[in-house]
């Protein structure tokens, strides 16, 4: 079964990222950047020596979003990023093809685990499985 598991930042948290703390989220050091690519170096790592590893990667932050919706006339309708800056969005995934949920769910309580600075926003792992067939879709 693959699946969609997903982390979330905020804009914030990609400045904090870049030595620009805030309220919301303290200013990481070098030391803090390189533990957690460490972290996600390993843990993709470990993940395509199992084979569950299918794709994954960190998002730009939302600043450098586009929306490209449809305006009245079926024209391109572009914005820019309306995040606000704690507003949480996508900030990486990993599409993971795993023997089931429980496992989805094991590499997702690692991910957690990732280190960051004390006092960094903890957001939640997010899992969803990739709809395979017709009948995926539903509850």
């Amino acid at each position: 079964m693959k699946y969609l598991v997903m982390v979330q930042g905020a804009q914030a948290d990609y400045d904090a990222m870049d030595g620009k703390g805030s309220p919301h989220s303290p200013a990481w050091n070098d030391q803090d950047k390189q533990a957690m690519f460490t972290f996600m170096r390993e843990l993709n790592d470990d993940l395509a020596a199992s084979g569950e590893l299918v794709d994954g990667n960190g998002l730009a932050g939302p600043a450098r979003t586009r929306f490209v919706g449809a305006g009245p006339a079926g024209q391109p309708v572009i914005t820019d990023a309306p995040y606000g800056e704690t507003e949480p969005v996508l900030a990486g995934y990993w599409v993971l093809d795993c023997a089931g949920l429980d496992r989805v769910t094991e590499i997702a309580a690692h991910i957690a685990r990732c280190p960051q600075p004390a006092g960094a926003p903890e957001y939640p792992v997010v899992i969803r499985p990739v709809m395979e067939g017709e009948d995926d879709g539903g509850s």
